[in-house]
């Protein structure tokens, strides 16, 4: 994130925004920064891709599903956007720790002993790490003990579109994206890949809730996609994993998609319609 900061220092807020004698190494100026630059960052990832994916995947047939709620796509925005901002005070946190150099983050490809396949294996390792760690707090915020207090808003979506992608409590949020938090703590990654599986994983995020089921049948029991979840919406004990099935299998909670046997929303309604 500091790779981030510097550039808006130097183009925006050390020119445009903050007096020339408040250095920009000073915490508190950071830690305002951050919570700035975070909370633009996370609204323009949300709202743009969720609104590409909304208008051009998303199969607007899916509003006519039963379970689809009225007024759904504006509550699920409303919710998401009262709880970013929430969210993004541990990530702040997390992030100014990254700033003032306690992360293993690196800045170019000579300082990784490993050079570019070092690189190359730690978004691997990052996408397998972050996808274990989910697994794990996702279905932990299932247990009736946190259930109620934290997940379940974000199930009032048994037919989801991509704006639900962020439609979680603060606390759910922020636990669930915890893992890409603590991965750079303990591995070292490069700054500009991070930034790329930042990205990578809130854009992911939104496509698992895009209703676009469509995944090559080679891998379609080993990518968690939007098949999967969606039944994960639907059946509440299945399917809990963010890019890959290996720990839902592991665990006992893997479900083979409805939509893969013709059993989807999409075919409940078909079947309505004939009727």
């Amino acid at each position: 994130m500091d790779l981030v900061l510097d550039a808006a220092d130097q183009h925006i807020l050390t020119p445009y925004v903050y007096p020339s004698s408040w250095p920009e190494s000073e915490p508190f100026r950071q830690l305002l920064s951050l919570f700035v630059i975070t909370n633009l960052g996370a609204l323009t990832l949300y709202l743009l891709f969720g609104t590409l994916s909304y208008y051009f995947i998303f199969d607007h047939e899916l509003k006519k599903h039963p379970q689809f709620l009225e007024n759904q796509v504006r509550r699920e925005i409303t919710y998401a956007l009262q709880s970013l901002p929430w969210i993004s005070v541990p990530t702040v946190a997390l992030f100014f720790a990254e700033v003032r150099g306690y992360s293993k983050l690196y800045d170019n490809i000579q300082d990784s002993p490993y050079g570019w396949s070092g690189v190359f294996l730690s978004m691997l390792s990052f996408l397998f790490f972050t996808d274990m760690g989910i697994y794990w707090i996702h279905r932990g915020l299932h247990h009736r003990l946190f259930y109620k207090r934290f997940h379940k808003p974000h199930h009032l979506w048994k037919i989801a579109t991509p704006f639900a992608s962020h439609a979680f409590h603060p606390v759910d949020g922020f636990m669930q994206s915890l893992p890409y938090h603590i991965y750079p703590f303990l591995f070292p990654l490069h700054k500009v890949t991070y930034l790329g599986l930042y990205i990578f994983v809130n854009v992911w995020t939104i496509s698992i809730h895009d209703g676009d089921y469509r995944v090559p049948r080679l891998l379609r029991h080993i990518i968690n996609g939007s098949a999967h979840h969606t039944d994960h919406h639907l059946y509440f004990d299945y399917n809990y994993g963010q890019y890959f099935t290996l720990w839902d299998k592991i665990g006992g909670s893997y479900k083979s998609p409805t939509a893969f046997e013709g059993k989807g929303p999409h075919d409940y309604l078909r079947k309505l319609r004939v009727k």
